[in-house]
């Protein structure tokens, strides 16, 4: 152990001014109880609180400008029609080859 953790263990209460271990907590501790629990609104009240926070954070939303959906849509297609393309070749090559081998 090297001084920074000595001096660490030491700041936390885990070791003395000698660097000894000081004793541990007693293991038969009780696990501290719940507070008693407020009583619950109405399943209608809870809807309304959750839609009306769900409205307030769509409005913190930056939603995209027409161009940019146009334009992101575009990639998506193009890039959609190039790999269906491929896929389709790559198929079409293989079932030639396959149809040659076994003929």
């Amino acid at each position: 152990m090297n001084r920074e953790q000595r001096r660490l263990l030491q700041r936390q209460g885990q070791l003395n001014a000698e660097g000894d271990p000081v004793a541990s907590r007693p293991a038969s501790r009780q696990p501290a109880r719940r507070p008693a629990e407020a009583k619950r609104a109405s399943l209608g009240s809870r809807a309304a609180t959750y839609l009306k926070e769900v409205r307030i954070e769509l409005g913190k939303v930056l939603w995209p400008k027409r161009t940019e959906v146009v334009r992101y849509s575009s990639v998506v297609l193009t890039t959609l029609v190039l790999i269906a393309l491929l896929i389709f070749g790559l198929n079409l090559v293989f079932a030639k080859g396959v149809a040659l081998l076994f003929k």
